[in-house]
């Protein structure tokens, strides 16, 4: 899955393209639901202020129809914690959960 490559590249145009059609997204801030669309320019947004540097997951786990990432993103002289849910919908994985919070 080319999700972490995405995110260390800070491509949010191809990143949205494995978002649901609706999610819930928290970028430094309060979770809400938006859509892929909306998720895309927020994510979008935090790219162009944080550009990443690198990005690693550190622990993923799941079934066969779900599975769960968290990650550290090294972007903009700062370090986030990222957490990935992704869920099997309609012969895809999508993102269902996205959310970068600022780490220690």
């Amino acid at each position: 899955m080319p999700i972490a490559k995405y995110i260390r590249c800070g491509d949010a145009d191809k990143l949205s393209s494995w978002f649901a059609d609706n999610l819930e997204i928290a970028i430094v801030s309060k979770p809400c639901d938006s859509s892929r669309d909306q998720a895309r320019q927020i994510v979008k947004t935090f790219f162009s202020t944080h550009t990443p540097h690198s990005f690693d997951i550190t622990h993923n786990t799941g079934r066969s129809n779900m599975r769960y990432a968290l990650g550290v993103l090294n972007a903009g002289g700062e370090r986030f914690m990222v957490t990935i849910f992704v869920s099997y919908e309609q012969d895809y994985f999508k993102i269902q959960q996205l959310k970068i919070e600022r780490g220690e």
